[in-house]
């Protein structure tokens, strides 16, 4: 019973309309009764008094209809002023009369001057936006429907030779005429960047990126990216000609180490130096491989990538490489071999080796003795595919996104014990970027590691006798 009055007050509260509510209502309620009622009776009076008049004459009829007449004149006149004001506001300003057409003025006035504040706004916003994009050191190109340019910045306008006055509504595809761009921009997914050069000069490298916004609007970001390019290109240089200049003294080194081995010696004098001279031959060996891994992966990072390709025999490589895993482990692992015959490949014979090659070296070096490594070649709707499988002492999760960085070793005394360079998976991971392949890991740490090469399927062939799709042979 206490909170009976409190909750009859609040509901009395919540029936009251607030003064907002008021006051709106008591805005639209004349506009919808009181003005409407003046407005009638205002024609009743005069269709009233048209009658009259003409009742004088004998001609009520007539002094309706002509009472109706200068009605309908003066809704017309209003009618035609609207119009004017439409169709130029500044020059045909709006009467001021009083009844309906008054209120019909007045809140097309008060609608006119929300859309003017709102505008302003507007244009400050995008005065301040063309203003903070135009100081950016990346040119920005606003997009319209079918790639037309509507605005860029000055940074645009040097890197790609826009002109305001010429270039504006203009397809930015008719002005970048590069296929790269062509191709990135017919698209519409628009994944990751399009390189071209600049259309106005050759020796300077842009990187174009397309982000959607809007209502099919997009935002064009321009990079230059000569100096990155340039610096990757001196870094590519300064591996490959150090690598070079290694391996010429290298190779004489190795040569006379050759002949100082006592085991190709007769006699005794040398036998003391055994082990230097079998170490030194293991280090020699070690360098010359690491500098061979640097001259492949520096020839796979190359910018020059011929385009020709071969049919390769892939089955035939894979048991060349299989065959090498066998002698490098020396009978210490258990090897099965399940490869598709006929099955070939589309790419580079010199790099389709080092993929087969790498990846089973690799699960030689990181399998124990005893242990098993299976090979599998076969192809499905999707393509071909590769798997290595080895039951070694596996990686741990956090360690696999790192697997193709160069020289990431999650052992590195295991890996240089058993002689690797750190750059055989990231000599792989670049070899199949090139043959427009993928590279999967799956690992479990003390159960082994399996990886899968996947290749498109346009780049798969099989000869007619080969077994159905997807198969597998022994």
């Amino acid at each position: 019973m206490a909170n009976e009055p409190a909750t009859q007050t609040t509901a009395r509260a919540a029936a009251e309309p607030r003064p907002a509510d008021v006051s709106r209502s008591s805005k639209r309620r004349p506009f919808r009764s009181v003005v409407w009622r003046r407005e009638l009776t205002k024609l009743l009076i005069l269709v009233a008094v048209g009658a009259l008049l003409g009742s004088f004459f004998g001609r009520s009829l007539l002094g309706c209809t002509l009472a109706l007449s200068a009605y309908l004149a003066v809704h017309l006149r209003y009618l035609r002023s609207l119009r004017q004001w439409l169709a130029a506001p500044k020059l045909n300003p709006l009467p001021e009369p009083s009844g309906i057409w008054g209120e019909v003025f007045e809140a097309l006035l008060a609608l006119e001057r929300r859309n003017r504040k709102r505008k302003k706004k507007l244009a400050e916003i995008l005065a301040e936006f063309q203003a903070s994009t135009a100081a950016l050191p990346d040119g920005a190109v606003v997009l319209g429907e079918h790639g037309i340019i509507l605005w860029f910045n000055r940074a645009a306008q040097a890197m790609l030779g826009l002109r305001p006055s010429h270039d504006v509504g203009i397809r930015v595809a008719n002005l970048i005429r590069h296929p790269t761009f062509t191709q990135y921009i017919a698209s519409e997914t628009y994944e990751g960047e399009a390189e071209v050069p600049s259309p106005i000069n050759r020796a300077v490298s842009l990187a174009l990126r397309i982000i959607p916004y809007g209502n099919n609007q997009r935002l064009m970001i321009v990079r230059d990216v000569s100096e990155i390019r340039r610096l990757e290109t001196a870094r590519r240089d300064f591996v490959s000609n150090a690598s070079h200049e290694l391996r010429t003294p290298l190779t004489v080194l190795r040569g006379y180490l050759d002949m100082l081995d006592p085991e190709t010696r007769e006699g005794r004098g040398l036998a003391a130096w055994r082990m230097p001279v079998s170490e030194m031959r293991q280090q020699a060996a070690r360098m010359e491989s690491l500098i061979n891994d640097m001259l492949k992966l520096a020839r796979l990072e190359s910018d020059v990538y011929e385009h020709k390709q071969e049919l390769l025999d892939a089955s035939a490589l894979l048991h060349r490489a299989v065959e090498e895993g066998r002698a490098m482990s020396a009978g210490q692992h258990r090897f099965e071999a399940s490869i598709q015959p006929g099955l070939k490949l589309y790419g580079r014979e010199t790099e389709a080796l080092s993929i087969f090659s790498n990846l089973i070296t690799n699960a030689v070096r990181y399998t124990p003795a005893g242990g098993s490594i299976r090979v599998n070649w076969w192809d499905d709707d999707d393509g071909a595919h590769l798997s290595v499988a080895d039951s070694g002492i596996g990686i741990a999760e956090d360690d696999i996104p790192r697997l193709t960085e160069r020289f990431y070793r999650v052992d590195v005394g295991r890996s240089r014990a058993s002689g690797g360079t750190g750059l055989g998976l990231s000599i792989v991971k670049h070899a199949l970027e090139r043959h427009e392949g993928t590279l999967r890991i799956e690992s479990e740490l003390g159960v082994g590691t399996t990886f899968f090469c996947d290749f498109p399927p346009h780049r798969a062939h099989r000869d007619e006798s080969s077994p159905a799709l997807g198969a597998r042979a022994s």
